[in-house]
């Protein structure tokens, strides 16, 4: 059985240790996890994504951590210092559009852009916030690049 701080230890080691002994420590606590244990999936999926090899799987990563995230409610993510799960979902569209991007996959990239612009206004304007809302104007900027979308917020294209 999994626990926060046997996850969040190999979170750590995974941001900090070498790479491929991370991504076996977080897949390890993927192994302790059941089906219905939605909150230790999505945050180990989130994480495992940036640990991948290949693109594609990076992608299929950052697709389950969303997969996940939409089983949780309210609290469930505090335990990683996420006080309302609402506060994660950007991060999540970031993520997976930014994938979909790389992959050439331009509409299911701007879905996922316009679901992360969406969900943005919950979070704070803090360094995290600003991270992920400057992140979500990036995507922007590099799907309106690639043909899909015009740019709504002026940023240039060449960033």
């Amino acid at each position: 059985m999994l626990d926060w701080t046997t996850l969040l230890a190999a979170v750590g080691e995974a941001q900090t240790g070498d790479r491929t002994s991370g991504r076996d420590g977080l897949l390890a606590c993927w192994a302790r996890t059941t089906a219905v244990e939605h909150a230790y999936r999505c945050v180990l999926a989130h994480y495992l994504a940036d640990l991948q090899d290949s693109l594609d799987e990076e992608v299929a990563w950052d697709r389950t951590a969303l997969e996940e995230f939409a089983h949780l409610q309210g609290d469930a993510l505090t335990a990683v210092g996420i006080p309302d799960v609402a506060d994660l979902a950007p991060s999540l569209h970031l993520n997976l559009g930014d994938g979909y991007l790389r992959q050439g996959r331009l509409s299911d990239a701007s879905e996922q852009l316009q679901q992360g612009q969406a969900d943005v206004a919950v979070l704070a304007d803090d360094g995290y916030g600003r991270m992920i809302r400057d992140g979500l104007t990036r995507l922007e900027a590099r799907v309106a690049q690639a043909g899909e979308r015009p740019m709504t917020s002026g940023v240039d294209p060449s960033l």
